[in-house]
Order: structure tokens, then C-alpha cells, then sequence
């Protein structure tokens, strides 16, 4: 249809046809200008309160399954897999992992509650300005993929620290064997777990390639002696000897809370070419197996000579053949 022809109007019929027309433009134009805004303020309201609500919840959440029970420092028995005796032995570090675990759990899971709220308040407010999601969607389906598989190490790494924080497999403070890589465990993050080793270095483990743990700080451990006695020795006695000297043990002062058991001797365990040898053990908080095993040496080795029971060492008997050269018996 033909636009018609409109002659120009003076100024003051201008002004008078903009200010007719202009209640039907606002109308028109309301839902633009003041209804979507007001929408998308109350859609940023709602999701902040409701992220500030979820934060608080996870807090708690958190602190609440973390906390220790009856006194400050002391770990609840059994819950977490340790014994009281080793987080007793240092109640800061025990508190340290505590509060890092209870800090990064809360963190991830923050963070999680956040992204999913940022994603479903910005499709909120791309719905009010008139922008469709589909082709969005769909193209965010196949970045996603994408990075996805780029990143397939990445989410490996990050998903191992979250659960082995949630599981409590080790902590700051704990002496762990990661392969390789053995000694204190010094840092535990979502990606990365650091170890520093005996020889002082430092080793930073992905946590997606950390496939077994051994952790010598839970419950109790065991020092174990081998003893070698000689063949003419009684075991009888041999036997007496060495469980007089570990009850000496349990019953010194510095070792009365270390030791969880009086030691015993599980008899004879092999039969070698020098001697037999006889195996004692005992339970002893983690970590002390090794000091204990030390004093274990020491006293058995003077209690063995106080008792006039020999330790054999390596004996070799060696056969020597002088036999004359064959001229000589010819010359004779």
C-alpha cells in the first residue's frame, strides 16, 4: 500500500500531534523500558539471595560434619579413620586439615551452587530480552564437548582431590606412600597434592594420577624385630628374654603411650644358614613404629647378652688343599 503523502505541519500542530501520540508509545513501549528491567532486578535479587542462603547452609553443612566432638582438638573415635592417638600426638595439624578440608569442600561446593545459579539466571534474562536459547544451547553443547575432551585430565585431577578430601584418604600432617613419592604430606588442593620425602625434596602429585595410597598415620601400626638366635640356643628361653624385654618397654614412662599392646613373640620365623631367627611385635600409635623398633633393638641386643644367648653372625667354613706338583713326585 502506498505511503501517503503528508504535508508538513506548522510547529505548534507538531507538538500537539507528539503529545497525542505520545501516551500510545509509552504504552507500547512500556514492557521494554520498565517491565523487562524490573523483571531481570527481581530474577538478580531472588538468585543472590538464594546463592547467600545456600553458602550459609553449605557452611554449616561443612563445619558441622567436620567439627570435632567433646574437646576442642580432640578427633571424634573412628569417624574419620584415624586414631586418637595420632591426631592427639599433634592436635594442630589434626585442626589444620580439618579446617582445610572443611574450607575446600565448602569452597567447591559454593562454587558449584554459583555457576549453576549464574547459568540459570542468565537464560532467565535472555528469555525477558526476547533472545532465543536453542541455537545458544546448541552451541554451548558443542564448546562444552570440546573443551571437554581437552580437558578430560584437568576435571580427572579435580574430581580425585574433591573426593579424596571427601573420604579423608590422607591429610596435611600424614606420612603417605604415593609410589614414587613417600614422605609428610605438606599441601592438599584440589589438583595437586604435595609431599615432601625424607631427603627434604618436595613432590607435587597430580591427584588424578594418584591411584593407591598407603597412609602409615591411621589407627595403629606395628613394629616388628626379627631377632637371629643361635641353633644351640633354647627358644624356650630365647622367648622369655625377649617378652621380658618388651614388657621392660611398655612399662618405661616415654613409651607407655606409644605403645598400644604389650609385645609379643609369634615364634620362629624362618631357619637360616647362621641361626634362627625369631620375630617380636607390637602395636604402636602411627608413626612410632620405627622409634620403637629402634629402643626394641637396643634392649633386646643387652638383654640377649645378659642372658648369655649368643647372635650369631656369618660363619664359613673353608677347605684348603695343598697338594704337591706332580714333578716333584716324579723326581722322587
Amino acid at each position: 500500500m502506498p505511503t501517503p503523502h503528508l504535508s508538513p505541519q506548522p510547529g505548534a500542530s507538531g507538538a500537539i500531534q507528539l503529545a497525542a501520540s505520545w501516551p500510545n508509545w509509552m504504552e507500547k513501549h512500556t514492557a521494554a523500558f520498565i517491565e523487562v528491567p524490573l523483571r531481570i532486578a527481581l530474577i538478580v535479587v531472588v538468585l543472590g539471595v538464594i546463592r547467600w542462603v545456600a553458602k550459609r547452609a553449605i557452611t554449616r553443612v561443612v563445619q558441622h560434619i567436620l567439627q570435632p566432638s567433646g574437646n576442642e582438638g580432640e578427633p571424634r573415635p573412628r569417624r574419620s579413620g584415624r586414631g586418637a592417638a595420632v591426631l592427639l600426638r599433634d592436635r594442630s595439624r589434626a585442626s589444620q586439615r580439618r579446617e582445610q578440608r572443611a574450607r575446600t569442600i565448602g569452597s567447591v561446593l559454593s562454587s558449584g551452587v554459583t555457576i549453576v545459579l549464574a547459568l540459570l539466571g542468565t537464560a532467565m534474562i535472555l528469555d525477558q530480552v526476547g533472545i532465543a536459547l536453542g541455537p545458544l544451547l546448541a552451541s554451548a553443547g558443542v564448546v562444552g564437548l570440546a573443551i571437554g575432551f581437552g580437558a578430560q585430565s584437568l576435571v580427572a585431577d579435580y574430581l580425585s582431590g574433591l573426593l579424596i578430601m571427601v573420604e579423608d584418604q590422607y591429610g596435611v600432617g600424614d606420612t603417605v606412600d604415593l609410589g614414587e613419592a613417600v614422605g609428610e604430606v605438606e599441601h592438599i588442593g584440589l589438583r595437586l597434592t604435595h609431599v615432601r620425602d625424607l631427603n627434604g625434596g618436595l613432590w607435587h602429585i597430580r591427584n588424578g594420577e594418584v591411584l593407591r595410597v598407603r597412609n602409615d598415620s591411621q589407627d595403629w601400626a606395628r613394629a616388628v624385630l626379627d631377632v637371629a638366635v643361635a641353633y644351640d640356643a633354647n627358644l624356650d628361653t630365647v622367648y622369655q628374654v625377649l617378652e621380658d624385654a618388651g614388657r621392660a618397654l611398655r612399662e618405661n614412662p616415654a613409651f607407655a603411650d606409644v605403645l598400644l599392646e604389650d609385645p609379643s613373640v609369634w615364634g620362629v620365623q624362618s631357619l637360616d644358614a647362621d641361626g634362627v631367627v625369631v620375630r617380636l611385635a607390637v602395636k604402636t600409635v602411627p608413626l612410632q613404629q620405627w622409634s620403637v623398633t629402634r629402643e626394641l633393638r637396643r634392649r633386646v641386643k643387652d638383654a640377649l647378652d645378659a642372658a648369655g644367648i649368643d647372635i650369631p653372625f656369618p660363619q664359613r667354613t673353608i677347605w684348603l688343599r695343598n697338594e704337591a706338583p706332580a714333578t716333584e713326585f716324579a723326581a722322587r
